[in-house]
C-alpha cells in the first residue's frame, strides 16, 4: 500500500478515535497538529511518512485519552505492519509519538530525532495563540476546573503526579505550562511561530486582568 493511502485510513482511524472527545483533544485538533507538521517539515525536514503518521496518532497514546499506552500502541503497531510498514519505520513512529506529551515537563521519552522534534513541536504549537487559549477552557471547563482565583497561585516544579492530578485553575494554566512552550521549541520554524503566538497570549492575559478587576 502507498504512503498516501496509509495517511488517509490513518485519518479515518483517528476520526474514529477523537470524534466524541469534548477536552481539546478532538480531531480538529489532531488535523491542526497535523498541518503545523506538514508546514515544519516542508522547512526543517526529515521522513514526511514518519512525521505524518505519527502527527496522526499521537494523541492515541495520551494519558488523557486512554487508560492503557501499550495497548494503544500495539493497536497502531498492528494497523502499521498490515499495510506493509517496516519494523524499523514502525519503531520511530511510537517514538515520535510517546515523545510528544508534556506531562509537566516531566515526559521521560526524550525527542531524539528530527522527526520527534517536528512532531512534539507541532503539538506544542496547537497549546499556543488564539486556538491554545480557546483550548485552555475547553479543557477547563470538561473538568470543571475554575477559570481564575485569585488567591491560587501557580505551582512550580511540579511533578507528573502532581500535573495529572490538575489541582489548577484555567488561568493558572497558563503559567504551568503554556508560557513555558515557546522556550521548548526545537525546530526554528516552530520558534518563529510559537513567538508570535506567545506574544498573543501576554496581551490577552493583560486584557483579562483588566477586566477581571474592573479596570477597563
Amino acid at each position: 500500500m502507498d504512503h498516501h493511502s496509509i495517511i488517509e485510513e490513518a485519518k479515518a482511524r483517528v476520526y474514529e478515535f477523537h470524534d466524541s472527545d469534548s477536552t481539546g483533544h478532538d480531531y480538529w485538533h489532531v488535523m491542526r497538529v497535523y498541518n503545523n507538521a506538514r508546514m515544519l517539515q516542508a522547512e526543517e525536514g526529515g521522513d514526511r511518512f514518519i512525521i505524518e503518521v505519527a502527527a496522526l496518532f499521537h494523541d492515541m497514546i495520551d494519558y488523557k485519552l486512554t487508560d492503557d499506552e501499550y495497548a494503544q500502541i500495539e493497536v497502531i503497531k498492528t494497523f502499521l505492519e498490515a499495510r506493509g510498514v517496516g519494523a524499523d519505520v514502525i519503531e520511530r513512529i511510537i517514538h515520535a509519538m510517546q515523545a510528544v506529551s508534556y506531562k509537566g515537563g516531566n515526559n521521560t521519552v526524550e525527542v531524539a530525532t528530527v522527526e520527534d522534534a517536528i512532531v512534539q513541536d507541532a503539538d506544542r504549537l496547537d497549546a499556543l495563540g488564539a486556538v491554545g487559549i480557546a483550548r485552555t477552557f475547553i479543557y477547563g471547563g470538561n473538568k470543571r476546573h475554575a477559570l481564575y482565583d485569585p488567591d491560587r497561585a501557580a505551582r512550580e516544579e511540579l511533578t507528573f503526579e502532581q500535573y495529572s492530578r490538575e489541582d489548577n485553575t484555567m488561568i493558572n494554566h497558563f503559567y504551568e505550562k503554556l508560557l513555558k512552550l515557546k522556550g521548548l521549541m526545537h525546530t526554528e520554524a516552530a520558534k518563529r511561530v510559537a513567538e508570535a503566538r506567545h506574544q498573543f497570549m501576554e496581551m490577552y492575559l493583560e486584557q483579562f486582568y483588566e477586566e477581571w478587576e474592573g479596570r477597563r
